[in-house]
């Protein structure tokens, strides 16, 4: 009986060890499998890391370890522009490499209106920080620093100014000369910021860090006045807030061909055919219905007419709309 129940043991004991065996197999396994699924990820762009599980909260933050590629999908479904999905997708890209790699990672200068997608899109991440810089406060093309928060915790260096000067007082030159003479110089717009006009003494540009060098060697002359050009601290840029004027209208509704006619007095019907045409853009983004419902906040562009902004808006008692529009000069 005692050699029978030593045998029993025995086989138990060869079994539990054979068991053991097999889970230490499967784990080995599953961390081979994981590493190398891993390292496919960082290159085919398929998990964005963020906090766990991946569920859309109330305020519609992303709360997971891994969302997957169609999840990211929906996010650009999203994006109110579709002329700009393939420009917010690559940006959100590089977040997710950033962040899985702890780096920081920072694009060219962007359109205002690829910037709002992107910085929209980018907000449904817990585990993203997102710095926008164009070198000054009122900026209208900024680049994005991306990056894990642990991580991107100050904001980087990536813009830099040129002061342009000549004498420009016998040959004014315009926005477009000197965008001109700059690509004249052979690189691409997405290189370059604004350009703040300084009337008699040329303009102030901002740029990416590398290129100073090459357009201080480079860049001559705008149009037919001979220039020098030089790096100046961000600091030293020098710009004005753009001058507005403010008005009030009461309108039946929200409608954009309403609003937009009444801010740039012009008549609703040809404000309709602007619409219609492609000639009318709210936050940067085309619109071409008559009837989009604006909201405060709005900026509204009309080309060849200037922009103008949507303020405070107030019900009246008859159930109109006191409109508060702020007009760019």
């Amino acid at each position: 009986m005692g050699k029978m129940w030593a045998l029993r043991v025995s086989a138990m004991a060869a079994n539990g060890l054979a068991q053991q065996a097999f889970i230490r197999r499967g784990v080995l396994s599953f961390q081979s499998l994981h590493s190398n699924n891993l390292k496919t990820k960082l290159t085919s762009f398929r998990t964005f890391p963020l906090a766990a599980p991946f569920t859309p909260s109330a305020s519609g933050i992303c709360t997971s370890t891994q969302a997957v590629k169609g999840e990211v999908d929906i996010i650009l479904k999203g994006v109110g522009d579709k002329d700009t999905v393939e420009d917010v997708k690559r940006i959100l890209e590089m977040a997710n490499r950033a962040s899985l790699r702890r780096e920081v990672l920072h694009t060219d200068f962007l359109t205002p209106l690829v910037l709002k997608e992107s910085m929209q899109a980018l907000e449904k991440f817990s585990d993203i920080k997102v710095v926008a810089q164009g070198g000054y406060p009122e900026a209208e093309r900024c680049r994005l620093s991306v990056g894990h928060p642990e991580v991107l915790t100050s904001d980087p260096d990536i813009v830099a100014a040129l002061s342009i000067s000549g004498n420009f007082a016998f040959e004014p030159c315009s926005h477009g000369d000197f965008l001109g003479a700059i690509l004249g110089t052979g690189i691409v717009r997405d290189k370059m910021g604004d350009i703040i006009l300084q009337g008699e003494k040329g303009a102030h540009v901002l740029v990416v860090p590398e290129l100073v060098d090459f357009l201080m060697s480079s860049l001559d002359k705008v149009r037919n006045v001979s220039v020098t050009c030089n790096k100046i601290p961000l600091l030293a840029l020098e710009y004005q807030p753009p001058r507005t004027k403010t008005f009030k209208t009461v309108e039946a509704s929200l409608r954009l061909d309403a609003i937009a006619s009444a801010g740039f007095k012009i008549s609703r019907s040809k404000m309709a055919n602007l619409i219609s045409n492609g000639d009318v853009r709210v936050n940067w983004a085309t619109v071409m219905k008559n009837n989009t419902s604006v909201k405060m906040g709005d900026i509204v562009s009309v080309s060849g007419k200037g922009r103008l902004k949507i303020g405070e808006i107030n019900s009246t008692k008859k159930g109109k709309f006191a409109v508060e529009l702020i007009r760019f000069l």
